[in-house]
């Protein structure tokens, strides 16, 4: 009866002890830019610029031209590729860079996105952002 028990003991502390701590990376700047993209092509323009890392002031008229931008470019897509059916994440790169007096931190991250076009074309594009006052902008 010992060895059974010491044998299931043995094996339940090899079971805990094989579980790893691995720190999984942090993949909110790609869901958030793939969230950007996925708007944009369902032609919700106000919310894709509302993602774009601008000052906190931004005259109305500049945001409209940002839209009309918007706007424009999922037009063209439309016309040439027959619009994009799917944005898919491929792979990101996370970085802190520190100050130079080492005080402060800023959270950036390259999101490399695949579009998916129509005419069964693939484009990769890379977004860059930053994480500001806790929400990932595109830069």
């Amino acid at each position: 009866m010992r060895k059974i028990l010491f044998l299931v003991f043995a094996c339940l502390a090899m079971g805990f002890f094989s579980c790893s701590r691995e720190k999984k990376p942090d993949d909110a700047a790609a869901r958030a830019a793939k969230e950007y993209y996925d708007s944009l092509f369902a032609k919700n323009y106000a919310y894709f610029v509302r993602g774009m890392y601008l000052p906190d002031t931004v005259p109305p008229t500049y945001r409209e031209q940002l839209e009309a931008n918007a706007s424009m470019f999922v037009g063209r897509m439309q016309e040439e590729h027959h619009g994009v059916h799917d944005v898919r994440i491929m792979r990101f790169e996370n970085d802190t860079i520190a100050s130079p007096d080492k005080k402060s931190h800023v959270h950036t991250s390259d999101v490399f996105l695949v579009l998916c076009l129509g005419d069964s074309l693939n484009e990769e594009v890379v977004v860059p952002m930053v994480l500001h006052k806790g929400r990932w902008l595109m830069r």
